[in-house]
């Protein structure tokens, strides 16, 4: 019996020193993963309800946007970059360089693209008044950063 209990002591010990060394390679490339991190660039506000009565106007559909923030010091080029709600509706970014610690404004309306505001040159309005999500993926896919509100049921 002592034969029994002192392999299966030296198996246990073998399994708990590689687990051990298999956390201790873990623990390096979770610490320096950046998921804690706040994004380089970031949905920082949301109107989705544009003021006054939702028609169909230009001045209606441009009263929606999203802003989004580059939260470096340095200029990113947002080329290929996406800017989506939930029910599919896409803004795909041009040739868009965004400041350091500068904000642009997407509108949902057409208009003439500045260094502070962008035109999505839609037809209709895009953001649910009452709950949708805007997610910002960059240009490899990856979403960058995401903004919820209200409750889909």
């Amino acid at each position: 019996m002592s034969h029994v209990s002192s392999s299966v002591r030296r198996i246990a010990a073998t399994v708990l020193a590689a687990g051990a060394v298999v956390g201790a390679a873990a623990l390096p490339a979770a610490a320096h993963d950046g998921h804690h991190q706040r994004p380089r660039v970031e949905i920082s506000r949301v109107q989705a309800d544009s003021p006054g009565r939702d028609d169909r106007s230009n001045r209606s559909l441009n009263g929606e946007w999203v802003e989004i923030t580059n939260t470096t010091r340095q200029a990113i080029n947002l080329r290929g970059w996406t800017l989506r709600d939930d029910d599919g509706n896409r803004y795909r970014f041009n040739d868009v360089r965004i400041g350091g610690r500068a904000t642009i404004r997407i509108h949902t309306g057409a208009g003439r693209d500045t260094r502070t505001d962008l035109f999505q040159g839609k037809r209709d309005h895009v953001w649910d008044n009452r709950a949708d999500t805007a997610t910002l993926r960059d240009d490899r896919g990856r979403t960058v950063d995401t903004e919820t509100w209200g409750r889909r049921h």
